[in-house]
């Protein structure tokens, strides 16, 4: 039990703090009174505030709301006059761009421009708005004939302002300097900066606006012009002037050659140190070949036009031949004019297609780019055409030697092939064949010529004065060499041409695997250098079976067989002076031995002829004595006739083979030689043996000529002067 005085403490204390929450009650209860009351007052304020913002909204509201719509009113007002001085503007567009449009673009094409933009908004707006009114077609007519003036100024500035590439300029950019090392490219001019952007600003009009493609096809029409007077100008400019300075360059051109060091073009060594074994009338064509190759080949041509209008036809002998110069001189600008227009024609293209980008819109580069070029290409396509004709008339005649035109060309053409297909690539299908046709038909008529060639080489007739009466070389040997020796110009052109006719089967060729192809383009150069090595060796073959048909003709086998020497020895030369032996080796490796022991052969034949002569020095028949003893008649006898015999063989030998010939001085010194030897050892032994025998009363008589007098006789053999 709690003790009294205690609980009267805890009572107290309890009290104390009822007490003191009492009075913090009471303090809250105030401040919370205060509080009422100043809400109370901040809501009257805030109530009155507002009150006070709804009359200000009341009377600023209103106000605003008519200022605005002032404004927009105001707005509305400025852009119906600003919209009406543009409709104005349009009734007036007719009238105020009628000169401008009358006088036309020339001069002036911005301001013209300009004008023609004005027109276009104007036909716009009354399509738009009144399409019914008679101003759109004022403004639409005012158009039309804009767009006319434009297309005119087009074509004005083309015609006027295009003119052919000149000659000079031409030969500047195709021509090849090999001693330069560094090519300057000619850059081709074809219209004045200034113009030429005219143009372009009016083609990009044309596009877009004008809706006209009609300026294309007068783009084409008058670039193609250009491009075909310029090819046709280069031709007239050979023609005025290659006869008398060679192959054209330009001064520039020439200028750099002065002031470049030269290089010397080895000379071949062939015809010209051939010369004396050419039969006489054939020698002036063996001079040093001319720096362009068809002129060389022209004076091959002329021995073998000869050849084929005197030999084959049979109408005339070998001494009738006519020079030919004058139509081969013309014959062989037309070649080179031929070869220049291929290659400016290519770079002429290159050019004309660089222009054409700036012009045409890229979609029709192409096409018009087709067009642009047809005439001057087609013009080209037809000479080359021309020339197949020319050359297959020829064969037909039997001048093979229109082949050697065809080659120079053949070889360009192929050669810048590629140039011409990257030209001409995305034109039609139609337009890049035509050059590999022209190709395929010089290589079918190449090849022809050459097959027809060799056949007649074969079949040559025997005519009996169309020999040469002294036994030298023949004009089919000499013509049938200098036709081979021109092939090595082209022994890559010849021989691709003879593979793309499939000619292996012919000459029984063996194709290597990685040869074989279903197309004769994809032949190997080994290949086809095998190819041509065979149908050398088949001439070379077919050209001895002749000769040796041909030495029959002669009743004197000492003259055949100086005959068939001449021309074996002139055949050898030849192939070991040029690199003829190179290409016959390759498919007869004992090609030059064959030929040397033919040469051989022949010279013993020959040597046989003095057997006659030496017969009658033998001992044969001579009769047995003792030294001082007397001699029968019947043995005097035998001596007088072997002396006799000696003399006269030896008198008639001498005289008959002094005419003969043998053009080749080493050849004609070693027979001279040999021949010498021969006869003067058994003359001296002859008389050693018949010095002591007393057999006539005028030894004079028989013993006419001293061993030293008979080997100056043998040495004038051979020596028409003499």
């Amino acid at each position: 039990m709690i003790p009294t005085e205690d609980a009267s403490a805890r009572k107290r204390e309890i009290e104390e703090k009822l007490k003191q929450e009492q009075e913090t009650l009471s303090f809250i209860r105030e401040n919370l009174e205060k509080s009422d009351q100043l809400t109370n007052g901040m809501v009257s304020i805030l109530s009155s505030f507002e009150s006070r913002l709804m009359q200000l909204e009341n009377s600023i509201i209103p106000v605003h709301k008519q200022t605005e719509n002032l404004q927009r009113l105001q707005e509305n007002v400025d852009k119906t006059l600003s919209c009406m001085d543009h409709v104005i503007s349009y009734y007036h567009v007719a009238k105020d761009t009628d000169r401008i449009i009358r006088e036309g673009p020339t001069g002036r094409l911005d301001e013209y421009l300009a004008c023609i933009a004005k027109i276009q908004k104007a036909v716009e707006y009354f399509q738009d708005n009144n399409p019914d009114s008679p101003e759109l077609n004022t403004v639409k007519a005012r158009f039309e004939k804009g767009k006319e003036l434009l297309e005119a100024e087009f074509r004005s500035l083309l015609t006027r302002y295009s003119k052919p590439v000149p000659p000079i300029l031409i030969l500047d950019a195709i021509s090849v300097d090999e001693e330069l090392e560094v090519q300057e490219d000619v850059v081709l001019e074809h219209l004045p900066e200034a113009v030429l952007q005219d143009i372009i600003c009016i083609a990009c009009w044309l596009v877009e606006y004008g809706r006209n493609q009609d300026f294309m096809t007068v783009y084409f029409q008058i670039r193609s012009s250009q491009l075909d007077r310029s090819i046709k100008g280069l031709k007239e400019h050979f023609r005025k002037n290659s006869a008398s300075s060679g192959v054209l360059y330009s001064p520039a051109v020439q200028a750099k050659r002065k002031d470049t060091p030269t290089k010397k073009v080895p000379k071949r060594p062939a015809l010209l140190s051939l010369l004396p074994l050419l039969p006489p009338g054939c020698r002036d064509l063996a001079a040093p070949p001319s720096p362009r190759v068809p002129g060389t080949i022209r004076k091959a041509q002329n021995l073998l036009k000869q050849y084929s209008q005197h030999g084959l036809d049979g109408k005339k002998g070998g001494s009738n031949l006519t020079p030919l110069e004058g139509k081969d001189d013309v014959l062989d600008i037309e070649i080179d004019s031929y070869i220049h227009c291929i290659s400016a024609f290519i770079k002429l293209a290159q050019s004309e297609y660089a222009l054409l980008t700036e012009v045409i819109p890229e979609h029709h580069q192409k096409k018009t780019f087709d067009s642009l070029i047809q005439e001057a290409l087609d013009n080209l396509m037809l000479e080359g055409d021309n020339i197949v004709s020319a050359a297959r008339r020829a064969i037909m005649r039997h001048d093979y030697s229109a082949v050697l035109t065809i080659f120079p060309i053949l070889r360009h053409l192929k050669m810048n092939k590629s140039d011409f297909d990257t030209t001409l690539q995305g034109t039609a299908a139609s337009t890049k064949n035509k050059l590999p046709t022209l190709i395929t038909s010089m290589e079918t008529i190449g090849a022809k010529a050459l097959e027809e060639f060799a056949d007649s080489i074969k079949n040559d007739p025997d005519k009996e004065y169309n020999m040469p009466k002294d036994g030298t070389v023949h004009e089919l040997t000499s013509n049938a060499i200098l036709f081979l020796q021109q092939l090595l110009d082209f022994h890559e052109t010849a021989g691709a041409m003879l593979a793309s006719q499939v000619l292996g089967d012919t000459y029984n060729i063996p194709l290597d695997p990685r040869e074989s192809s279903s197309s004769a383009s994809s032949y190997t150069s080994e290949f086809n250098k095998r190819l041509l090595s065979t149908y050398i060796c088949k001439v070379l073959g077919n050209l001895q079976l002749n000769l040796l048909s041909k030495s029959k003709v002669y009743e004197d086998s000492a003259l055949s067989a100086i005959f068939l020497h001449n021309n074996y020895n002139y055949i050898l030369k030849s192939l070991e002076k040029s690199e003829l032996i190179h290409l016959v080796t390759v498919t007869q490796k004992r090609a030059e031995g064959s030929y040397r022991e033919l040469i051989e052969q022949q010279i013993q034949m020959y040597q046989r002829s003095w057997l006659k002569v030496t017969e009658h020095l033998t001992d044969r028949n001579m009769p047995v004595f003792q030294p001082g003893a007397k001699l029968r008649d019947k043995e005097r006898q035998v001596i007088k006739d072997k002396f006799k015999g000696f003399n006269d063989g030896l008198e008639e030998l001498c005289k008959i083979q002094k005419g003969w010939a043998i053009p080749d001085k080493e050849q004609r010194d070693f027979i001279r030689q040999a021949q010498r030897r021969v006869v003067s050892d058994a003359y001296r032994s002859f008389l050693h043996r018949c010095a002591n025998i007393s057999f006539t009363k005028n030894p004079e008589k028989y013993h006419k000529y001293r061993p030293d007098e008979v080997e100056d006789m043998i040495e004038k053999l051979f020596d028409t002067s003499a």
